[in-house]
């Protein structure tokens, strides 16, 4: 029979938290490609997914951050972003 546990809400007690690098998951790609039309996925396709989707990341980051700046900002916004990947050529509707 397990013991209850003796913490009450509000304790001091504190939990041991592991952190873990957050990347993008294999489970992740496989949803992105069964959402683009693929049924199965290489091994080696994980890796060449990491590589570009971080590629593509830096590049928008990038350009958002770079408009921030020439606003005299130092919090980027919505528009930077949506203005970023509209210079990449990946036009977001809504905003």
């Amino acid at each position: 029979m397990r013991a209850k546990a003796t913490s009450k809400p509000g304790s001091t007690a504190k939990r041991h938290r592991t952190t873990r690098e957050a990347g993008i998951t294999k489970p992740a790609i496989c949803r992105l490609a069964r959402r683009a039309g693929c049924k199965r996925l290489a091994s080696q396709c994980y890796e060449v997914a990491r590589a570009q989707l971080l590629k593509f990341l830096q590049q928008t980051v990038g350009d958002a951050i770079l408009y921030t700046l020439h606003a005299k900002r130092a919090t980027v916004t919505v528009q930077d972003t949506v203005h970023a990947l509209k210079l990449r050529g990946q036009t977001v509707y809504g905003f």
